[in-house]
């Protein structure tokens, strides 16, 4: 699948976050920027390669983990992708004038992204998830541009 036209099958037979279990992957790098592994798109993780999407299809790792935090938030937000999609565009929206500050700023401090960010590497967050809903990203979205950047500058450059 390299193509734009590949995610149209992907959108038809995709069913309400709450009814998508186990997330597929396949590999369709039309869609992924370079220097990203994943993309969730309507409950199918899209990959670079074919070798990816079969190891994310075998085995529940970091990666993978990111991108069902992504189908919880999916969830929170009236069990739509569409919804999902539309307040996830709005965050990046709003984020581009940071691009300025930081370096993809507008995909790092989007709310959803910054919870995903947070949890990717805790295999069992999604499991203590009181509801199965992950929420987190409404915290972050209450918080200023200028709030985020310091978080983000606190929690993983001193890190680095």
């Amino acid at each position: 699948m390299n193509n734009p036209l590949s995610i149209i099958p992907i959108m038809l037979k995709a069913r309400r976050p709450s009814r998508t279990g186990e997330m597929r992957a396949v590999k369709d790098a039309f869609w992924l920027r370079r220097g990203y592994e994943a993309l969730t798109f309507f409950g199918t993780v899209l990959t670079h390669s074919q070798e990816e999407a079969d190891r994310m299809n075998q085995k529940f790792d970091y990666v993978k983990n990111h991108e069902t935090i992504h189908l919880r938030q999916a969830q929170s937000t009236h069990d739509s992708w569409l919804c999902f999609y539309l307040i996830y565009i709005w965050y990046w929206l709003k984020g581009l004038p940071s691009n300025r500050k930081m370096r993809n700023a507008a995909y790092l401090l989007n709310p959803f992204e910054m919870e995903a960010y947070l949890h990717m590497y805790d295999l069992h967050y999604l499991e203590r998830l009181p509801d199965g809903k992950a929420t987190e990203w409404k915290r972050f979205a209450k918080m200023s541009m200028s709030q985020r950047l310091e978080f983000y500058a606190k929690t993983y450059l001193k890190q680095a």
